[in-house]
């Protein structure tokens, strides 16, 4: 898929929660070009004088009737921290769209289990609207410490079945989201994840324990987005490294070693 570097223009900030940032961006000449579900883009970040690379964000969603381009953006460094501070009108140079995204099912009926945790949650959003489109079914399973951590679920609402898990059972079901009770009570064709780590680990065991497969879109840090720098390689089951920027980040989670 061919990579573009362009101008994008944010057209609107929200903010869903403290600490984050929703910025809809859109070309500052064109149109959008195909982006996959669970691809990235990397940010140049402006006038940050720690801050030397871009900086990977997931495709939270894509809208392409007003040529949008969303981007969920958790401030936890220097740099993620300048791009929050974002207005209307700012335009930021932005690389992508990068890497290998989430499979869609090539039949329709198709009952997909979408779990994520955290940030972890953004590229859902936008698998779950082309899974739907593409006829199937999206269950979305998402999770956190408390409701407080719940991010867009109206806009989950829009495309599929909305479970939750809280770990102070604020909100949905106390506890992680391999506890959910959806999990006895339905089965599934196959299950997509994105999130800390151990979540997505106790995902991809649970998803064999049942037989059901099982991809993971992996956060590791990616410093240049190309495969370049090395910085993101992930261990494989058969003992060799990926990098997860160019053969990621989504993968099987049968390849990983996360089983072993």
């Amino acid at each position: 898929m061919k990579k573009y570097v362009k101008d994008l223009q944010v057209a609107e900030v929200e903010v869903p929660r403290e600490g984050y940032i929703l910025l809809k961006m859109q070309p500052a000449d064109g149109i959008l070009p195909e982006i996959v579900p669970g691809q990235f883009v990397e940010i140049q970040v402006p006038d940050s004088p720690t801050t030397f690379l871009r900086r990977p964000i997931s495709v939270n969603f894509v809208d392409y009737d007003k040529n949008q381009l969303w981007l969920l953006i958790h401030a936890v460094g220097d740099g993620t921290k300048r791009l929050a501070q974002c207005k209307r009108g700012d335009t930021l140079n932005c690389m992508f769209p990068l890497g290998n995204g989430f499979t869609i099912p090539e039949c329709d009926d198709r009952k997909v289990l979408l779990v994520g945790g955290g940030v972890g949650t953004a590229p859902l959003l936008y698998f779950g609207k082309i899974l739907r489109e593409a006829g199937c079914e999206p269950v979305f399973l998402l999770g956190g410490r408390t409701g407080n951590d719940l991010m867009q679920l109206q806009e989950f609402e829009q495309y599929g079945r909305v479970y939750v898990t809280t770990e102070d059972a604020s909100m949905g079901e106390k506890g992680f989201v391999t506890n959910h009770s959806i999990l006895t009570k339905e089965k599934f064709d196959s299950v997509s994840t994105c999130g800390p780590k151990p979540m997505m680990i106790a995902v991809a065991r649970w998803a064999a324990s049942q037989g059901i497969p099982c991809e993971a879109s992996l956060e590791n840090l990616m410093a240049c987005g190309l495969g370049a720098c090395l910085c993101c390689v992930e261990k494989m089951v058969d003992g060799h490294n990926l990098c997860v920027c160019k053969e990621g980040p989504v993968f099987n989670t049968d390849k990983l070693s996360w089983l072993n």
